[in-house]
């Protein structure tokens, strides 16, 4: 008897131990915030912002025929406007996007 009476105590600390032991699953704001706290620490910045209509439509255009994910679309948007500018063509640039109604 006392032979089993320790191994069901034996048993109860390990179940006990275990438990305690297990993390609780992430949320998805942990999860999230684990993900910019990288994303951050490789240097990256993150840029917000809200597109009117014209440049929605830019957006799945490019989305659809390219399959670049937001983050690569944002970024060759920015390289290629900034090629623009430091080239002297940004005037060109905006007065062909106006014509366009871009």
């Amino acid at each position: 008897m006392a032979n089993t009476d320790n191994f069901e105590d034996a048993l109860n600390e390990l179940a006990n131990s275990t438990d305690s032991s297990k993390k609780a699953p992430l949320t998805n704001a942990e999860k999230q915030k684990r993900y910019r706290e990288r994303q951050k620490n490789l240097g990256k910045k993150e840029v917000r912002g809200y597109l009117n209509d014209e440049a929605l439509k830019c957006y799945e255009l490019i989305s659809e025929q390219t399959d670049w994910t937001d983050s690569k679309i944002l970024t060759n948007a920015l390289r290629l406007t900034y090629a623009a500018y430091k080239n002297g063509q940004i005037g060109l640039l905006s007065k062909w996007l106006q014509k366009n109604n871009l």
